[in-house]
Formats: C-alpha cells, sequence, structure tokens
C-alpha cells in the first residue's frame, strides 16, 4: 500500500514512482495557478506548500526540553470542503484534478466571503485550500467501512436531537451535542459550522488537548504510566502517548459506549483510537488517527486531517453545558405543541403540522435588525 502521508512520499516510494507523483503534484499545482481564484493560499493545494514537502530534511521546532513543538492554537477550517468518505466516483484517487482543485477553491473563496458578510450562525472558513479527495484514506476506496449489525442495533439507540423531528419527552431525547457533553475523541477534531480550535500545551511527560467546541480536555501522558482499568471507562478515553522520531503517538482506550465515531458510526467499549501527530510545516501538523471497532465496524478506518493556524484566530469559551437554553426551550416548545394537539382535537380539528426538518425551524430566526446586541451597550 502506498504511503498516504504526502510529506513521507520522497522516502516511502520507489524512485520511479516518487518522480511519477511529484511530476502530478506539480501539474496540478500550476494549472491551479492558472484556474483558481487569486487569492494567493487558495492558488494551489496546500498540502504541497509544507515545509515537510518541499524539503524532507525540514526539523520542527523544539520545546526547551528536546520535543517536537506541538504548542498553540490550530484549527481544522481549512478542512470543512473535504468530505470524510470519498465520493465512490473517485475510486481509490486520493487527491482533486486541477479542474476539481479549481472548483473547491473558488467554493470555499465565496463561502469565507459570504461568511464575512453575515450576520447571524456565522461559518467559520480557513483560508488555504487542500486537495484532498477525501480526509478517510484508509480503506483505499476513501470510505468508512460498513457497520456492523451490533453496530446498527447501537446506532439504533441514538437520538438525533434537535436534528430529528422529536418527540422531546425527557433529556434523553437529546443527543450528546445538544446537551454539550462530548463530541468524542474522534469527532472533537472534525471541521464543522465553527468552533473548530484545537489548542495544544505541553510539559515535560504530558501534552493537553483542548478542543474549543464543547470543550473537551484530553492530558496525554507520555511517562509510561499504564492505562487505566478495563472496568473505567469514559467519554474520551484514556490516553498514553510516546514520541517516535518526531511523530507524537497516541494509544487510546477505556472508551464507554454512549458516543459516536464519525460518518454516523457508533462507538463501543471495545474501541480503540492510534493517532500520529507530526508537525510539518510552523504553520501544520498532520493528524492521522487510526479507529478500530470490531463490535460495531466491519473493518478499521484511517483518517487524516491537517491542523493549521489562521491570521488573528481567537479560541473563544464555549459557553455550553447540559441543561442549556436549546434542551429547556425544546422540552419548553414540546409541551406547547401537545397542549396546541389537544386543543385541536378537542374542537375536532385536525392537529397542526409538526416541525420535521430542521431549516422548516431554523426559518423562523428573526430579521437581525430586530435582534439586540447585549455587547453593544446603551
Amino acid at each position: 500500500m502506498l504511503e498516504k502521508r504526502l510529506p513521507l512520499v520522497v522516502t516511502a516510494l520507489p524512485a520511479l514512482a516518487v518522480l511519477t507523483a511529484l511530476a502530478a503534484l506539480a501539474a496540478l499545482t500550476a494549472a491551479a495557478q492558472d484556474t483558481a481564484p487569486a487569492d494567493g493560499l487558495r492558488r494551489i493545494p496546500a498540502e504541497t506548500m509544507a515545509a515537510l514537502f518541499r524539503d524532507p530534511g525540514w526539523e520542527p521546532p523544539r520545546t526547551s526540553w528536546g520535543d517536537p513543538s506541538l504548542a498553540g492554537v490550530w484549527t481544522t477550517d481549512d478542512l470543512r470542503s473535504v468530505p470524510v468518505s470519498r465520493p465512490a466516483s473517485f475510486g481509490e484517487r486520493e487527491s482533486l484534478t486541477p479542474e476539481e482543485f479549481a472548483e473547491r477553491a473558488a467554493s470555499d473563496q465565496e463561502g469565507s466571503a459570504e461568511a464575512a458578510l453575515g450576520d447571524f450562525l456565522q461559518h467559520e472558513y480557513g483560508v488555504r485550500t487542500f486537495g484532498y479527495s477525501s480526509l478517510v484514506i484508509d480503506p483505499p476506496d476513501g470510505r468508512i467501512p460498513e457497520v456492523t449489525e451490533a453496530g446498527r442495533a447501537l446506532a439504533a439507540t441514538r437520538s438525533s436531537g434537535t436534528f430529528g423531528a422529536g418527540p422531546f419527552h425527557s433529556f434523553e431525547d437529546f443527543s450528546l451535542y445538544d446537551r454539550c457533553i462530548s463530541r468524542g475523541a474522534v469527532g472533537s477534531i472534525m471541521p464543522a459550522i465553527y468552533g473548530n480550535g484545537v489548542r495544544i500545551a505541553q510539559s515535560p511527560g504530558t501534552v493537553a488537548i483542548n478542543y474549543e467546541m464543547i470543550h473537551d480536555t484530553r492530558i496525554i501522558r507520555l511517562d509510561g504510566q499504564a492505562p487505566l482499568d478495563a472496568d473505567i471507562r469514559q467519554w474520551m478515553g484514556s490516553a498514553r502517548g510516546r514520541f517516535e522520531g518526531d511523530t507524537l503517538v497516541v494509544e487510546s482506550g477505556n472508551f464507554n459506549d454512549r458516543s459516536n465515531l464519525t460518518g454516523g458510526a457508533p462507538g463501543s467499549e471495545a474501541l480503540k483510537l492510534t493517532e500520529r501527530f507530526r508537525r510539518v510545516d510552523e504553520e501544520m501538523i498532520e493528524y492521522v488517527v487510526t479507529v478500530e471497532d470490531p463490535v460495531t465496524l466491519t473493518a478499521p478506518f484511517t483518517l487524516r486531517l491537517m491542523l493549521t493556524t489562521q491570521p488573528g484566530y481567537m479560541f473563544l469559551e464555549y459557553s455550553c453545558h447540559e441543561g442549556n437554553g436549546a434542551v429547556v426551550n425544546s422540552l419548553s416548545g414540546e409541551r406547547v405543541y401537545e397542549r396546541q394537539v389537544a386543543e385541536a382535537l378537542a374542537k375536532g380539528l385536525p392537529p397542526p403540522a409538526r416541525a420535521t426538518e430542521h431549516n422548516q425551524i431554523r426559518d423562523g430566526i428573526p430579521d437581525p435588525a430586530d435582534v439586540i446586541d447585549i455587547n453593544a451597550g446603551e
């Protein structure tokens, strides 16, 4: 199998394959420069800008005690336009054609411009465009493997919460995301509408990873301490790490069976994650995670993301907790709807229509001109 991580391509492939791969990437870069939007960082695939890709001898910055430095505030904003699973029409092709890249770059540019003018639920877009055909890089078709029968049964116990049609009778009818509990160890790093910050802090023997959305923090021990006992189960698992050369390798287990992975796949107590963080540029960390769950998945799969810096990025407090307004308001709204149904039936009328699509609820957002800015003062 070909090495999936681009910066290593010059050492992982035979010489002829190296020349072929570099020639293809050069063609992609040249064509994109002619056809992509004028924005400088979107003119060529961002993965080809990485220092380690351009110079295999590049060395990452280091901490005062000698470990490769991963510290800082990073985001996955630049990857919002890359699908998790590869479209079937791409087959095993991992990169976009020049024409496909130009189309994605133009779309990213347009989305970023529109977001800058937004007044409500402003989207966050990065400043680069990547040429990956999918985030999944293994299996070779770039698609998350099928869920097992046991996995489907477990998924059936999960609620889609406010992204579904209800009904909402108790807090258990809401998703973990609605309840601000956790997005899971995989989901927390996946690009979303906003809040894609990842803050990494290091000290001798420890790495801490803080996720902006849902504000989970993972403490990764590097001192060889044994994992937690098998009967201790946690939302984010028990993580232990080590440096292999310039790559931080993190192995995690001890997960509970109540959170999802990504792409709709559920996680069980058998879930194991192997994550690799590697600094490939002053402004990029390559992140590769292999997901293994023999209970819910028919085969393991591997995701690759690139954590990048963003100009002026602010890592903000995610002011959300389990008793947040979305849960309270949905429960109270359900009670109002129940009264409306009872009143209609008592009058011999058909019950009022129920919103079944998320857009039907979102369309009720007031005009921005009618919203009071509580931060604006008098």
